[in-house]
């Protein structure tokens, strides 16, 4: 797995989706998994994506003074949204990886059409607590079946009307969470392998170095224009995923 086509690979999708992160503030595991399943296969995917998504997502969480306050109004959320990673891990294992590839195109697509038709769902405050359990059980179990956190998870911090950089460093917070239950699943599963893991710390490199050059992009780019480039790029890659899952089954 260490032959030059194999690095050249995993280098320049972790360096793209580090750009869009640093671009958007949001993007890169859904970026690697994209790229990553149609390259490898959805297991070796998730295992390469941990130790980026962790760092990046950790320094995310870590950059503003919003930390305490998120912890105090989401924890139901995020207690849920970390616990059930475990459960969903286990159709790693269970479950034919084509239903599981087609389950990650499916959430791409649905992801990327949700953000071009601009739908803002909202929450009120009095049914933030229930709502925000169950959508966070959901979204544990699919960050386990699928390595993406993205859906339900975010559509929920965005629905509850959160500020900003508020919501930037929720995010920031549920994704790292998510991945360092996701690296224990996929441990004990005997998917997460030496050569995995030792690609994904060195794949830490060209993300941090994507975000740093996608945060200089920010100030000479317009968001709204790379956002609609990301999404359509985005819905295209995921509908690829679920034909090619879909040929599996003919």
């Amino acid at each position: 797995m260490f032959d030059t086509n194999v690095i050249v690979v995993v280098a320049s999708t972790f360096l793209l989706a580090g750009l869009v992160k640093g671009v958007i503030g949001l993007g890169l595991p859904a970026v690697v998994l994209g790229v990553l399943t149609v390259a490898f296969d959805l297991p070796s995917a998730m295992s390469l994506l941990l130790v980026p998504s962790f760092v990046t997502n950790l320094w995310q969480a870590s950059v503003g003074d919003h930390g305490k306050a998120i912890l105090l109004r989401l924890w139901p959320f995020l207690v849920m949204a970390t616990v059930t990673v475990w459960v969903g891990a286990q159709a790693l294992t269970r479950i034919d990886l084509s239903l599981l590839t087609l389950l990650l195109g499916v959430l791409l697509v649905t992801y990327s059409m949700v953000a071009l038709q601009g739908i803002q769902l909202t929450i009120p405050a009095r049914h933030e607590t229930w709502v925000g359990t169950l959508l966070g059980a959901a979204n544990g179990v699919l960050t386990g079946m699928t390595g993406s956190s993205v859906v339900p998870g975010v559509m929920f911090l965005q629905a509850i009307g959160l500020p900003r950089d508020m919501l930037i460093q929720a995010m920031g917070m549920l994704f790292a969470a998510s991945t360092l239950v996701l690296a224990v699943a996929l441990q004990k599963a005997n998917i997460l392998t030496i050569e995995h893991g030792i690609l994904s710390f060195g794949a830490v490199l060209p993300a941090i170095l994507g975000m740093i050059l996608g945060q200089r992009v920010r100030s000479n780019l317009s968001e709204r224009r790379f956002r609609k480039v990301f999404f359509v790029a985005l819905l295209v890659l995921g509908a690829y995923i679920i034909a090619s899952a879909l040929a599996c089954f003919t």
